[in-house]
């Protein structure tokens, strides 16, 4: 059996890894130019397959037969060959945000909504809420006269906002459409976007204490819902939750934070060696764009600018995926420096014994005292972190700490 995705730009997809999961079938990518659509669409070449930006509206016209979702939305993702050899359309994105309204815990019914954004994904949240019950749903876009992000105000009483733009996304991570402040009653935001996992959207409603959801839950739904399609199987709900699991884990940062000398880069490549991922240090990333050792940078041009060259590295580390990151013990000191790093990673705080700490080759841990340094910046290490570990004498103790703390969380 055929299935597969077709787009025209594919290759960042985490549809292969899904389907994977679901059932022992090919899942090729079919990239295809707007030129290349009719042949393809006629060629017979697939049983099935999802399909996503740009031709979901593209490929309506060579259904045979769509599903009440498909009509109502007006765009295909999940197309099936039927037996006769036509071809059936659904939108399985319409039960993919229905599961991450229904996981996150967010009623809409009664309830004022906001959507960030006009195309082919607002299209499908507005139908599940309407169906859901939703007392008003305002589309803002800044084409819109009426409900533009200039007097978004108007609209701060929402209990829920949704974002189906791609602002955030990346590589534009940190970008942000409003100011959630505005929002005095909010119940709950989601972003359909999941690469980075908590865009600067998400991060804002984590710090007003917002509840909020990205949209990897909504990708594997619509997924398993494809697979049912494709297969005749039915899963569980346990499956989309199995199937979200896997993947947060394989594409997160390992992010390690603490002190100045107490091991991370040394638990770091062990991490990565057990886990078979790449290990990034930011201080050598620092290295390698300065071309000069860390002490060198501090007795020639200062702290300040050492400070300035390793925001740009974390940040660089902060928009990977999948890899182990250590960090400089004075990273977390300013708050664009933690949200880099929260947007896509469990951070973990190392704690150990300042006594313990090495010195050597380390500017501020000479001229400074450790227990001074370390009043300063432990809560640091304790907000912006998921998990705390102590470290271990032996390394292997610590990594295998950590390896546990990660089970836990």
């Amino acid at each position: 059996m055929r299935f597969g995705l077709l787009g025209r730009k594919l290759g960042h997809s985490y549809s292969p890894q899904i389907h994977s999961l679901l059932g022992d079938y090919e899942y090729p990518l079919y990239e295809k130019e707007p030129d290349e659509i009719a042949d393809f669409m006629a060629s017979g070449e697939f049983d099935g397959m999802n399909v996503t930006i740009p031709y979901k509206e593209t490929v309506v016209p060579y259904m045979s037969r769509l599903s009440d979702a498909a009509k109502k939305i007006g765009s295909v993702n999940t197309v099936t060959r039927l037996p006769d050899g036509s071809l059936y359309g659904d939108n399985t994105d319409y039960y993919g945000f229905s599961f991450l309204l229904e996981s996150a815990g967010f009623d809409v019914k009664g309830k004022k909504v906001v959507v960030l954004g006009d195309g082919g994904a607002s299209k499908t949240v507005v139908c599940v809420c309407r169906d859901k019950g939703a007392k008003e749903i305002n589309v803002i876009s800044r084409r819109s006269e009426t409900d533009n992000y200039e007097n978004i105000a108007k609209h701060a009483d929402a209990d829920y906002i949704i974002n189906t733009t791609p602002v955030g996304m990346y590589p534009n991570n940190g970008e942000r459409l409003i100011d959630l402040t505005l929002f005095k009653g909010c119940k709950g935001v989601a972003d359909l976007i999941y690469n980075p996992s908590k865009t600067q959207f998400i991060l804002d409603a984590e710090a007003l204490k917002i509840p909020a959801v990205n949209g990897l839950v909504m990708l594997c739904a619509q997924a398993v819902k494809a697979a049912e399609n494709f297969t005749g199987n039915k899963y569980p709900e346990s499956k989309t939750l199995e199937i979200l699991s896997a993947l947060e884990k394989q594409m997160k940062n390992i992010v390690l934070v603490g002190m100045p000398g107490c091991g991370k880069s040394t638990a770091g490549r062990l991490l990565a060696e057990k886990l078979q991922r790449e290990f990034i240090d930011t201080d050598s990333l620092i290295t390698e764009s300065e071309g000069t050792p860390i002490p060198v940078i501090f007795e020639e041009k200062g702290e300040q600018y050492f400070r300035d060259c390793e925001t740009n590295a974390v940040k660089t580390a902060g928009k990977m995926s999948g890899k182990i990151i250590a960090t400089g013990g004075g990273a977390i000191l300013r708050d664009e420096n933690k949200a880099a790093l929260r947007q896509n990673s469990v951070v973990v705080f190392l704690s150990r014994d300042i006594s313990t700490l090495a010195v050597d080759g380390r500017p501020l841990s000479q001229t400074n005292k450790l227990s001074e340094m370390y009043k300063v910046r432990q809560l640091h290490y304790r907000t912006v972190s998921d998990m705390s570990v102590e470290v271990d004498s032996d390394p292997e103790v610590t990594v295998e700490r950590i390896l546990k703390g990660l089970e836990e969380e």
